[in-house]
């Protein structure tokens, strides 16, 4: 078989491949009013240099209708963006028919250094405008890069069990667990997840997902 042929046999292959990974599973018949979820994130959620239907987003909404599950997750993930900037856009990338949220920011501002404590008070605002609007929360945590010095590391994690101590939400405390360092899952630039990358996420964060929709659920008029 010439080389030529193979990839005239390749490419229709490639291409079904392709659309059913990027198509949306069909929403279960089970009468129950779908779950809406977005996700307000940076570049990890937002796909960065992944084909379409590869990001976090929609891979966990495939995932979560393949198992039964009536949920429509929206990916509001803006790659670049800190805590900051989730907390200015809240409002537009929040409409009010949302049931959840999944805050995935931090991220850069760790990365560029910001001091802690505004992105603490950036995420605990997002928290409680969120509770607010009687709007359930699973907060991802990251861990600042080594590079930034012990100091740094040390106060940007105690973030989060700062906001626990008055905020209620659930809680993933990696985005990255069981991706970062691992080439295998990381794209070239060294930071990003690829596909494979991203399936990791999907698989480690499902069970904090699927406590998030059953408080949704709880909390829906009986």
């Amino acid at each position: 078989m010439t080389a030529a042929l193979v990839r005239r046999l390749a490419v229709p292959v490639l291409i079904a491949l392709f659309l059913s990974h990027c198509t949306h599973a069909p929403l279960p018949a089970t009468g129950e009013r779908p779950v809406k979820i977005v996700v307000l994130g940076d570049s990890l959620s937002a796909g960065f240099g992944l084909l379409p239907g590869y990001a976090f987003p929609e891979r966990l909404e495939q995932v979560l209708r393949a198992k039964g599950t009536p949920v429509t997750i929206v990916n509001a993930g803006v790659s670049g963006d800190t805590a900051s900037d989730g907390l200015a856009r809240l409002d537009r990338s929040v409409p009010g028919d949302t049931d959840a949220v999944i805050i995935e920011l931090g991220a850069n501002d760790a990365e560029q250094g910001i001091n802690p404590s505004v992105t603490e008070a950036a995420l605990g605002s997002m928290l409680q405008q969120l509770q607010d609007r009687h709007i359930q929360v699973l907060l991802t945590g990251f861990h600042a890069p080594p590079g930034k010095g012990p100091a740094y590391v040390r106060a940007f994690a105690a973030i989060y069990p700062s906001l626990a101590a008055s905020h209620s939400y659930v809680w993933y405390p990696d985005i990255l667990d069981g991706v970062a360092g691992n080439a295998a899952l990381i794209q070239l630039d060294g930071e990003h997840p690829n596909a494979r990358g991203v399936d990791v996420i999907v698989q480690r964060i499902l069970p904090q997902v699927e406590e998030l929709i059953a408080r949704v659920r709880a909390a829906r008029p009986s």
